[in-house]
């Protein structure tokens, strides 16, 4: 962790020292551009840790309801786990191993890379800031998560321990213990809730964000993470992107956020339930 913080920190004061936002990326060489692009991803990832340091009532309003919410769920997570017993054998091998295996961190990052470079080597600004986005945000929650997961150390459904089994703290031995919250929902679904601001059209953003679910169902499938460890990875994935993106409004003119409905999303609760709703 402590070589990640030192990559990290070389890296912000290398591409974010003496930026200015250019007038136009046409003036600019293919290096410039690529500095600007990853001095937008690091004071991205600043901005959005910064930003509980400038919440309002609201803010922290929606922040008690993700955990109030994230909590009800600890109360079911056994017995969804039990219940998947029964659906455990049904799933496709397809499905388990695209979700297991696809989805890994190093599959998440060669997709913000393909995503960003593309963009950058045929100068399509909207597609550049996608990939900024996604870069930005991935980074985020995953450096979120490797902290929380060893902080909370909250047992894993395969060990046959109990939805509140913790043993918090731990900083060597975690993969036992490592359960909340889920990477490959947080990487995964990121990367989906990315791309489909790029989208007009309802039924393309609804078949991307089931696309970027499925990770943290095949995770729940193979008893690596808790009903909640899935449904809080996929709500913190919304949250960074919201956050991230809102900054880069203020660095790039392509504004596609704009040029359409945007998503937002609340949660329900009611007696005996409890659901995030996504309007788009």
């Amino acid at each position: 962790m402590k070589r990640i913080l030192i990559v990290f920190i070389f890296f912000y004061s290398t591409f974010t020292n003496s930026q200015t936002i250019p007038k136009s990326f046409e003036d600019l060489t293919t290096w410039q551009t690529f500095k600007y692009d990853m001095g937008s991803v690091f004071k991205g990832i600043g901005h959005s840790y910064s930003r509980p340091l400038h919440w309002k009532g609201k803010q922290w309003l929606n922040f008690a309801g993700v955990a109030a919410g994230t909590t009800l769920l600890t109360f079911v997570d056994d017995e969804f786990d039990d219940w998947t017993d029964g659906i455990r054998g049904k799933v496709p091998t397809s499905i388990l191993d695209f979700g297991h295996r696809h989805t890994r961190p190093e599959g998440n990052y060669g997709l913000t890379g393909a995503v960003y470079f593309t963009g950058l080597f045929i100068k399509d600004e909207r597609l550049r800031r996608t990939g900024v986005l996604m870069m930005a945000s991935t980074i985020t929650g995953g450096l979120l998560q490797q902290l929380t997961v060893r902080f909370i150390g909250r047992a894993r459904p395969l060990t046959g321990e109990s939805a509140d089994s913790f043993d918090p703290f731990l900083f060597k031995e975690v993969k036992r213990y490592d359960s909340f919250f889920s990477g490959h929902t947080i990487l995964s679904f990121t990367n989906a809730y990315a791309i489909a601001k790029q989208f007009k059209n309802p039924w393309i953003k609804a078949g991307i964000y089931t696309v970027g679910m499925i990770p943290g169902f095949t995770r729940i499938v193979i008893r690596k993470h808790w009903l909640s460890d899935v449904a809080f990875g996929t709500l913190m994935s919304i949250l960074i992107v919201e956050s991230i993106d809102k900054y880069l409004d203020y660095r790039y003119s392509q504004k596609y956020n704009n040029d359409s409905k945007k998503v937002s999303w609340d949660l329900n609760f009611a007696p005996g339930q409890i659901g995030l709703t996504l309007s788009f």
